[in-house]
């Protein structure tokens, strides 16, 4: 994942710069980069469907191969496009040599016609990469140890974004092997991406084996039946997972005015610090500053955070644990044999603690975000732009880890949770009278008296059926992309009333001295977010998180029923 962000590094810092250099006007720039949502809204729903239809121990990997090999191309074309575009025009006779204009506009639309479409192929083969590591990680990481694999998914994606953003700032062109390749910054930097690329996929490859699986359904051997697959799976998705999809439309709807504009709101807060239009690159060299600290920030968040949310391997399930009778008999000699190395100690017993919910995370994290963009109310100076952008690492971080653990916790346990709380009403032991309604906690156990009301109004969340991962996956892409588009156009709109004109577009010669437009767009950004923490709360507890407050209630009430 690592590799997959530096790549995508290449695009987001670099992208835009490279192309004006070309000469691509900035109207046609911006209709380049509609092949991020277009590739979103395609690459990752199309091939989770395809691989969820295959038996193959290679269905992930097969994709995640064949993405690298159009990255590779599509990198080495934007790397050497203008050499390539200059050996194909002399080769077909287009001018007479380099000292012929009409050879040389030939060769820079030429140029301009490989790059476009190698940024076209480099964004879906991206997004299929992205999409088939998370349906890898789904497929091998046992269900007590997603929180963990997607809390590391998050950190190489932080790790990656230090990694592309610092190559910014090296002189690569002075390096004893690099400035052999020739060229400039950006030719380098694509070269050390594919290099890097390349070794981190074959880690992945070689280091992980998927397992061949029976075919549950024919498989889908046209195009039509995986659209009819994946319009049946919208229709039919787990309540849990489409509440989930519905707070990521409007978290992305504050995330994409970030991700967009954070460096073109530093040119602003320095002109207007400086009460004078700053130097752009400076301006921009600040931003990427800016957000190289977001990322290192991002990845010790990603290192730190997840431990409030660990996994205590004393309130997961055994393998001894056929029923709940077996369940509770372990519980109750592991709870004695506590009880007695507490008193050997001298000490009372203490019992686990349940860590935090992960939908209790993600509330912060998106409150955190709200409150940091409505900061900008206030802030006056780089420095305080600069901590702006640096604290959104935060967000960011549990952004890349908490909806992803949820989903694929989901997606991992649903069949099986659904099918024990089914067995449950046939246990008397959980039937007892109810006591008055009153408030819980979330992270207090749920004791017996309660425990089967709440899996009574879980269990029809989750399906029985068992569930295409790849395929939910994509379509839980489509809500993160889905905002773009009215990010888009919200964005427009409110330039042209606060500043008259898009952002980066020059008014009596200042790019950024007299503008505020990216400050109230920002703003815009966390009003989505305050909506998404709202609706989050309506976000089940995962089956795992339901597990371990069910076993730690069980472990209390015999620890009462042994001090009566």
């Amino acid at each position: 994942m690592a590799g997959a962000q530096i790549a995508w590094t290449v695009e987001l810092g670099y992208g835009t710069p490279f192309l004006l250099g070309l000469g691509l006007s900035e109207h046609v720039t911006s209709l380049v980069w509609l092949a991020g949502p277009i590739s979103g809204l395609i690459a990752q729903p199309v091939i989770g469907a395809l691989s969820d239809s295959s038996a193959s121990k290679y269905r992930r990997r097969y994709w995640i191969i064949l993405s690298t090999i159009a990255l590779v191309i599509s990198t080495f074309t934007l790397a050497y496009c203008q050499e390539v575009s200059a050996i194909l025009v002399d080769l077909f006779g287009g001018g007479a040599g380099d000292w012929d204009e009409e050879r040389n506009i030939q060769v820079k639309n030429t140029a301009i016609c490989f790059a476009v479409v190698s940024f076209y192929i480099l964004d879906f083969a991206l997004n299929g990469l992205q999409a088939s590591l998370r349906n890898l990680l789904l497929d091998i990481a046992p269900a007590d140890q997603l929180n963990s694999g997607n809390a590391w998914h998050g950190r190489m994606t932080n790790a990656g974004n230090i990694i592309g953003f610092g190559f910014g700032f090296l002189p690569l062109a002075e390096l004893p092997i690099i400035r052999l390749l020739g060229g400039d910054q950006f030719r380098k930097f694509c070269v050390i991406c594919i290099v890097i690329l390349v070794i981190t996929v074959w880690m992945t490859c070689y280091f992980h084996e998927e397992q061949e699986r029976q075919e549950i359904h024919k498989k889908n051997n046209k195009f039509r039946d995986v659209l009819l697959g994946i319009h049946t799976a919208i229709i039919t998705l787990p309540k849990p997972i489409r509440r989930v999809c519905y707070v990521q439309l409007f978290a992305f709807m504050g995330w994409f005015p970030f991700l967009f504009y954070s460096t073109t709101y530093m040119g602003q807060v320095m002109a207007y610090e400086r009460k004078k239009e700053p130097d752009p690159e400076l301006a921009t060299r600040t931003g990427e500053f800016a957000m190289l600290l977001y990322s290192i920030i991002g990845v010790a968040t990603g290192t730190l955070l997840p431990h409030l949310a660990s996994r205590d391997r004393r309130l997961m399930p055994h393998k001894e644990d056929e029923d709940e009778d077996a369940e509770v008999t372990r519980l109750r000699e592991t709870v004695r044999e506590w009880r007695a190395d507490a008193a050997r100690r001298g000490k009372p017993l203490r019992l686990p603690v349940m860590p935090f919910l992960l939908r209790n995370i993600w509330t912060g994290a998106l409150i955190l975000f709200s409150i940091l963009t409505f900061s900008t109310f206030f802030i006056t100076t780089v420095v305080q732009a600069t901590i702006f952008i640096s604290l959104v690492g935060i967000c960011w971080a549990v952004a890349m880890w908490v909806p992803f653990a949820i989903i694929m916790e989901i997606l991992k346990e649903g069949p099986t949770t659904a099918a024990l709380a089914a067995r449950r009403p046939s246990h008397t032991r959980v039937l007892s009278t109810p006591s008055p309604r009153r408030f819980i906690d979330e992270r207090q156990p749920l004791l017996r008296r309660r425990s089967f009301d709440a899996y009574e109004a879980g269990a029809g969340e989750v399906p029985v059926a068992p569930m295409t991962g790849g395929t939910i996956l994509g379509i839980h892409n489509l809500a993160i992309v889905m905002p773009q588009f009215i990010v888009a156009l919200v964005t427009s709109a409110i330039f042209r009333i606060v500043d008259g004109g898009p952002p980066g577009v020059p008014d009596d010669g200042n790019t950024y001295l007299g503008k505020t437009g990216v400050g109230w767009v920002l703003r815009f950004g966390g009003c989505c977010t305050l909506i998404a923490a709202f609706i989050v709360r309506g976000v089940a507890p995962t089956p795992t998180e339901k597990a371990m407050r069910r076993r730690l209630g069980e472990m209390q009430l015999l620890r009462e029923e042994a001090n009566p």
